[in-house]
């Protein structure tokens, strides 16, 4: 899960251009992918294979030296990242759009998977908030919505 929770954090320094300000990606609509992490034991490598195979490109992020965004016809689509460990097959995690993030969740739990602690959480800027889903299987999928959640309600007296 901790290699979730870093991918998770990735994705807050992340935007278009020199990745000063965190920018959302693009309203692909509810239920479509909208923003993916690929983990890598080898930063370089990957970049080359994925570049050569995919015509991608990469920007670093600012910060970490861990880390790539994928840029595809000038549009950021997801990160490459420096595996957290052992790659696995469950390394790596694809972002579904969603319209209302908390409903998705409850959604989620009602249907038999769970939501790890700290999730949903909204990113920087304003720009959505993220949750992450473990389904019965085991397996992370990635929720994303562009609008954040509502303001914490002080507990009731």
């Amino acid at each position: 899960m901790r290699t979730a929770i870093l991918a998770m954090t990735m994705i807050l320094s992340l935007g278009s251009g020199p990745l000063h300000a965190a920018t959302p990606p693009a309203d692909v609509g509810a239920g479509r992918i909208a923003w993916f992490d690929i983990t890598t034991t080898n930063l370089a490598r990957s970049k080359e294979f994925y570049g050569k195979l995919f015509d991608w490109q990469f920007t670093p992020v600012q910060g970490t030296d861990q880390a790539a965004e994928i840029v595809a016809g000038g549009t950021p689509i997801g990160t490459l990242r420096v595996a957290d460990g052992q790659i696995s097959g469950f390394n790596g995690v694809v972002y579904v759009q969603v319209s209302d993030i908390q409903a998705s969740c409850k959604k989620a739990k009602e249907i038999g998977g769970t939501i790890p602690p700290g999730f949903p959480f909204n990113l920087p800027d304003g720009i959505g908030a993220i949750a992450l889903v473990v389904d019965p299987a085991g397996h992370p999928v990635g929720l994303y919505s562009r609008t954040p959640l509502p303001p914490a309600q002080p507990p009731a007296q």
